[in-house]
């Protein structure tokens, strides 16, 4: 692709990303349930770049690297650079040691403390490692930060450079190669994916919960049912979501997200759907009963987001209710009286203040 047409230092640093299944023929005893698979998906980046660019594609790695953590609320990860093996290595030391100079600076300017691995660099580059620590306090390698100055002399890639440029090499007039940045974010999905899966246990973020909500009803009263799943679909953000309606439901905004919410309206008693609610996870609990039909009201039980231990993810979250709807509301955590038009929009402030 970098090939395909003739480049000049003014395009640089030019990007690539692709995202795709990966396999590696892992032995059987290594294999570890997601976290070490032979099937995998990794985010894969290349950057081709200058050289005197290099320092500044690594900052902008690491940020993202960085951003992605404290949106998961991940954390404590650990940043390793790796060096400069003793032999068999491709490139010029000079070219080595204004690589490593780079990425230690980049590192510095992080402001975290980052470990040494002298001379366990690859063959083409050095290379910095992003470890994040597990509940037994193991360490997973999830994101890398390669520099790679092989493939791009082995397939003998060049660009336009000028005299005066710092890229200018007299020796080769006119053009000069570009570094190779591979860069992989989340590493590999699975051992990502696995990592929160412990890390939250089941009691997910409000923004990533496959169960946001869930409205339950007193009864089966044939106009609480239907009330019911009226009420779950304007707190989801649709338009409508009947039992009886085939079709999928339209939103009712373009611009605002959608929430997962489901509805039991089975004949178990309320405390019983209470409690399997409470099991299964639920962010949020809605009760609907008749007298809450009568003002367009529902009853939110919010304990169980308060319970998400990321961060103080809970506190911002008593923030927003007492903030849009006093300190009233939130005196009994299991019992707010809230009306059904106005839970949207609060789900849609925690959704916001959460990311």
């Amino acid at each position: 692709m970098f090939k395909s047409q003739v480049r000049s230092y003014r395009d640089l640093p030019i990007r690539y990303a692709d995202f795709s299944p990966l396999h590696r023929n892992e032995a059987s005893g290594a294999l570890t349930g997601l976290t070490r698979v032979r099937r995998f998906h990794q985010d894969d980046g290349h950057i081709f770049c200058r050289p005197q660019q290099i320092k500044k594609e690594i900052a902008s790695a690491l940020g993202f690297v960085d951003m992605v953590m404290t949106t998961f609320g991940l954390g404590p990860y650990r940043l390793v650079l790796s060096t400069r093996p003793e032999s068999d290595f491709i490139g010029s030391l000079e070219m080595w040691n204004s690589a490593e100079a780079q990425l230690r600076e980049a590192l510095d300017n992080t402001g975290r403390e980052w470990a040494l691995n002298e001379g366990d660099g690859a063959f083409y580059g050095p290379k910095i490692d992003i470890q994040l620590q597990d509940e037994a306090g193991k360490y997973h390698q999830l994101s890398t930060i390669q520099l790679d100055m092989n493939l791009p002399q082995r397939f003998e890639l060049e660009y336009a450079t000028a005299e005066g440029e710092e890229d200018y090499n007299p020796a080769t007039p006119g053009s000069a190669t570009p570094v190779l940045i591979h860069r992989a974010i989340f590493g590999s999905l699975e051992r990502f994916l696995a990592l929160l899966i412990e890390r939250f246990a089941g009691r997910w973020p409000f923004w990533l919960s496959p169960r946001q909500g869930i409205v339950l009803t007193i009864n089966q009263d044939e106009s609480l049912v239907r009330g019911a799943y009226e009420a779950a679909a304007k707190i989801a953000g649709f338009r409508a979501m009947l039992p009886e309606v085939d079709e999928a439901p339209k939103p009712l905004s373009s611009v605002d997200p959608t929430f997962l919410i489901d509805v039991d309206t089975s004949a178990q008693s309320l405390s019983k759907k209470i409690q399997r609610a409470k099991q299964m996870k639920y962010n949020l609990i809605f009760v609907l009963g008749a007298k809450d039909m009568a003002d367009s009201s529902v009853t939110v039980d919010f304990t169980g987001q308060m319970q998400v231990q990321m961060d103080e993810n809970g506190q911002r979250m008593k923030d927003i209710v007492t903030k849009r709807f006093g300190e009233e509301s939130l005196k009994k955590p299991r019992a707010v009286k809230l009306k059904v038009d106005d839970v949207h929009g609060l789900l849609v402030g925690f959704e916001k203040e959460f990311l």
